[in-house]
């Protein structure tokens, strides 16, 4: 049974929600309120939280930033009434893992949330078969199973999406990726449009890992493609 947590202030779409999800054979819990949904999700484990971005007490994307600060890793879904293309930004960029404008359907969501517990399987299915544990490259070391980055012995805190950035793009060195590629991979869906997403995720990495952000040393740019890592370090 999937473990679900949704946090909304709208009581009626709350119900409506948690007909389905439990028609889905999922353990619903709820809250009303950004501070208690947060509680909820940094002290119980959730196989999807369902969170609305304007809630009382705090909103959703700062909730979302803050489990993915404290490596809260439950796949994210958020619900927002507002269309703007900044919201969807600021969604996908908080840690987000998909985005549901209000008004949808019903079968919409369900679709949705099934794709998520789908993703979910194969990434714990692949992290089973996975071979590599480790990538080491130059003073560059990551911890693929205990998802822990060190650049000369010393830790970088990064979010999972920079973190699962980092080990396609040096699991794979001199591969070149395109961004809606990488958006597709690392974000599991097709989000057609919201490719400068993964721009602005190589950069907030570029600053993490790279010595000089203006002479990358690790993660290249392959001009009219995308990205790659560089195969070329001693």
């Amino acid at each position: 049974m999937k473990k679900v947590l949704v946090v909304e202030d709208d009581h009626s779409i709350v119900d409506l929600l948690s007909i389905h999800l439990k028609d889905l054979d999922c353990d619903v819990d709820v809250a009303y309120d950004g501070l208690d949904g947060q509680e909820k999700a940094l002290n119980n484990p959730y196989d999807l939280i369902i969170l609305d971005i304007m809630l009382p007490g705090k909103d959703g994307i700062s909730i979302a930033q803050k489990l993915r600060a404290y490596d809260v890793h439950s796949p994210i879904m958020m619900l927002t009434a507002k269309s703007e293309e900044i919201d969807k930004v600021l969604g996908l960029e908080s840690g987000a893992d998909d985005y549901l404008t209000k008004p949808f359907g019903v079968r919409e969501f369900i679709a949705r949330v099934k794709a998520i517990f789908r993703r979910q399987e194969q990434n714990e299915s692949s992290k089973e078969e996975a071979t590599v544990k480790k990538i080491v490259i130059d003073e560059l070391e990551i911890d693929v199973e205990k998802r822990k980055v060190l650049l000369s012995n010393q830790r970088i805190e990064l979010t999972p999406k920079e973190f699962d950035l980092l080990v396609m793009l040096a699991g794979n060195p001199g591969r070149s990726y395109g961004r809606d590629q990488l958006l597709n991979d690392v974000w599991g869906y097709e989000f057609s449009g919201y490719e400068h997403t993964v721009n602005s995720h190589i950069n907030r990495l570029r600053s993490k890992i790279e010595p000089d952000i203006a002479n990358p040393k690790y993660i290249l740019t392959t001009w009219g493609i995308g990205y790659r890592f560089n195969d070329d370090i001693d």
